[in-house]
């Protein structure tokens, strides 16, 4: 970490950034670049239209591999000094390749470096690969990992009592497991639409027609070899395009991430409120202090930094969402310097996830606390008992049932009291009076059973 970082990604939470780094770095730019245009010249290497540009020998194959597979921070920093010429990042990996190949056996065909590309070929593809690889190997299983961890606890307290809250007031009590529940399936669902997610790739020149490869090599199937060198990255080929890939995918992508980031803010200022509600007390840790006033105070600071990253990831990602599938004409060059901040937008969703992680580790469920609240609220029984009226053909059981209890305390012996001068069925009457806030959860417990894999 450098205390002298301006972006907290980078500083304050580096430790928690690290993995991502790999892929959304400046550093993982130019690899990924460097693998383009190395795979690149593999292609045309081993396409038979392509005749001056000879087949390689085993030893040459390794050399080229090597560019790409041993490439480390000493690499980038020589690629960045290139580009202190060339004052163009894309030409400085081409220059770098050239150089790193120059000495070798492959002198003789340099000049098929990044031939008939736009600097978009290339950088096309290589984020896409970047965002691929970063979502699938450091975001998923990040995501996976907590979602599973809530869904333990749902099970695990599937039949565990709470009074619910609709509009902030004591409504028909639910369980914790099975509010829980909901944002599993919630998250779920955003996460099996991040796992289809298709990222799309093109190689089709400066306007996306071909046009100099085509004069080069007018018999050549560039169409196919194109599709095939796009798929043999692992990525979807666009057939067709301007000098840019379009980017909607991006905005898929992003889109997604956003739904998931919101419905963990969802996640979190629900915890904070059962926190604050007390519900849930927090396992203290030896040495951390939650004021710096007020020794006894354990703030739900997990949660509450946990929504502030997801925000922050959330307004970056909807920025490039809407911003990247807009190009003015063929190209205009503010997706480049837009492009660049996907990993900040994605690192922040990584940090938020790795402080949501450590609330929710922290989470023990106040029982008593719990109990108290539902036995401190036994009108949440009058839906149920003005629905049992109605089944036995009572006239105005609702107005009854708001006459009794609206804006009113009601206890238990008062309740037990209207229910037992009610003309019921003797099954629906000592169902009624056997029943109590703890034990009015419907089917919560059994929903629960939705999460289990």
């Amino acid at each position: 970490m450098s205390l002298e970082s301006i972006s907290p990604i980078d500083g304050r939470y580096a430790r928690q950034t690290r993995d991502a780094a790999q892929y959304f770095s400046e550093a993982a730019l130019i690899k990924h670049r460097i693998l383009v245009e190395t795979r690149w010249l593999f292609m045309l290497s081993a396409n038979p239209a392509i005749k001056e540009v000879r087949e390689f020998t085993p030893k040459e194959i390794q050399i080229v591999n090597d560019v790409a597979t041993n490439f480390d921070i000493k690499a980038a920093e020589r690629v960045k000094e290139i580009e202190q010429t060339t004052n163009h990042d894309v030409k400085a990996v081409e220059y770098y390749i050239k150089e790193q190949l120059r000495n070798s056996s492959l002198s003789d065909v340099i000049e098929w470096v990044h031939f008939a590309c736009t600097s978009e070929d290339i950088n096309n593809l290589a984020y896409a690969l970047m965002l691929k690889n970063g979502i699938e190997n450091a975001f998923l299983p990040l995501a996976e990992t907590v979602v599973q961890e809530v869904a333990d606890i749902a099970l695990s307290l599937a039949d565990h009592p709470m009074l619910a809250r609709t509009h902030g007031q004591p409504a028909s009590p639910t369980t914790i497991g099975k509010e829980f529940a909901v944002f599993v399936l919630r998250w779920r669902r955003q996460l099996g639409q991040l796992k289809a997610q298709e990222y799309l790739g093109k190689i089709n020149g400066a306007v996306g027609a071909w046009n100099a490869h085509a004069v080069a090599y007018p018999q050549a199937p560039w169409r196919e070899i194109s599709k095939s060198f796009v798929e043999s990255l692992g990525l979807t080929y666009n057939p067709l395009t301007t000098q840019i890939e379009s980017h909607d995918y991006l905005a898929e992508c992003f889109h997604t991430l956003i739904r998931f980031n919101t419905i963990s803010i969802d996640f979190a200022r629900d915890i904070w409120a059962y926190i604050s509600n007390g519900y849930f007390k927090q396992r203290t840790i030896a040495g951390e202090i939650g004021s710096s006033t007020m020794p006894h105070k354990v703030n739900p600071i997990d949660f509450e930094n946990a929504e502030a990253n997801f925000g922050l990831a959330t307004a970056t990602l909807d920025h490039l969402a809407v911003k990247l599938p807009v190009s003015r004409m063929q190209r205009d060059l503010t997706d480049s310097s837009s492009l660049r901040n996907i990993g900040v937008g994605i690192s922040h969703s990584i940090i938020a996830l790795k402080s949501l992680q450590k609330g929710i580790g922290k989470l023990v469920v106040n029982s008593d606390a719990l109990l108290r609240d539902l036995n401190s609220n036994w009108e949440v029984l009058a839906e149920a008992i003005q629905t049992v009226m109605r089944k036995a053909g009572h006239a105005n059981p609702y107005e009854k049932l708001k006459e009794l209890t609206r804006g009113a305390s009601v206890d238990e012996k008062k309740m037990r009291e209207f229910v037992s001068g009610l003309e019921l069925p003797d099954e629906d009457k000592q169902r009624l009076l056997d029943l109590t806030p703890a034990s009015y959860i419907g089917l919560a417990a059994e929903l629960v059973e939705l999460v289990k894999k």
